[in-house]
């Protein structure tokens, strides 16, 4: 199965994707750092550095999957919610690819936000939109944590599918496990050093992270979010004002602040993705990302419907 994905960060999504057996036939992101992370990690993605309006899908005419992660910002309460108002609103691009594309799927995810009473008319033109492109479409609202993630992140995301695949889909269900506490979680990356106060440390952070927050070029820098956030993070015992360059050392003494590792880990990334650039930069394509694990879990059943359907027609031709 081929897809493309639009606005792909540092690959969140594009990680479930890979995991679900989706082939990446092209990956479009306006971040530079974004895009040197894509090919850091996977030389062979065809990562296109630009801006999406400017992306002619149609050279990608029938892959399987269109999937995105358009900017959350318009629909973020942390922003004025905007929505369509908002300059960085992509919705709109992400549907011109899709009519371009005509998948057999599409899988687009945003913030929790965007489920607010105050978007229901913008997520209603959307789902007309999808249907006149001759889509099925829904919303579902999940939490990282029902799949194994050590952090409550809501998220929002919307799955479009051509008629003949909607008897094979269903919503992929929670994973019936607790996700390890940040304690349990950091404790080995907080030890590398030698910390002689990590075990303590780790006893005491017996809970998951709050949402991480990324911020973005406009506002956010290299810490873990607002006074509450940070508040969140100080009764876990961690400094969420501002990102350490490595461990704490073994004499260390007071709260530990994380590193973009550590970071990365609660947001499901495994420890072989790498990040490029700075530590702002790096922090912020953390933040911003799409749990691998959730967008594992949505494009897995995507992938089972697209295969059911498949086999489908080739009992039906073979009869």
């Amino acid at each position: 199965m081929k897809s493309i994905e639009l606005c792909a960060g540092a690959g969140g999504q594009a990680l479930g994707l890979e995991r679900s057996g989706f082939e990446h036939e092209a990956l479009v992101e306006i971040d530079a750092a974004a895009c040197a992370t894509l090919r850091l990690n996977r030389p062979g993605w065809n990562a296109i550095e630009g801006d999406l309006s400017l992306f002619d899908a149609r050279p990608y005419f029938g892959v399987d999957l269109v999937a995105g992660g358009v900017p959350c910002p318009p629909f973020s309460k942390a922003g004025k919610q905007l929505g369509a108002l908002d300059e960085r609103d992509m919705f709109p691009q992400a549907l011109r690819v899709v009519d371009e594309v005509r998948p057999q799927a599409v899988m687009l995810e945003n913030v929790r936000g965007l489920l607010d009473n105050v978007f229901a008319d913008y997520r209603q033109h959307i789902s007309q939109q999808l249907k006149s492109l001759g889509y099925w479409s829904d919303w579902h609202l999940f939490n990282a944590a029902d799949f194994g993630v050590s952090q409550l992140r809501p998220r929002v995301v919307c799955v479009a599918l051509r008629h003949e695949l909607t008897p094979y889909f269903r919503w992929p269900a929670p994973i019936m496990q607790l996700p390890p506490t940040v304690g349990t979680l950091l404790h080995d990356l907080m030890a590398v050093n030698g910390w002689t106060g990590v075990d303590a440390w780790r006893d005491g952070a017996r809970a998951i992270a709050p949402t991480l927050v990324g911020g973005s070029k406009k506002h956010g820098g290299p810490d873990l979010g607002p006074t509450r956030a940070r508040a969140a993070w100080a009764a876990l015992g961690v400094d969420g004002r501002g990102l350490a360059n490595e461990a704490p050392a073994a004499d260390f003494e007071g709260m530990p602040r994380l590193t973009v590792r550590m970071c990365a880990r609660v947001q499901g990334f495994p420890d072989d993705w790498h990040f490029a650039g700075k530590k702002t930069s790096a922090y912020r394509q953390v933040g911003n990302a799409f749990p691998p694990p959730v967008a594992h879990a949505v494009s897995a059943q995507i992938a089972s419907a697209i295969e059911e359907a498949a086999s489908q027609r080739l009992m039906r031709l073979a009869a």
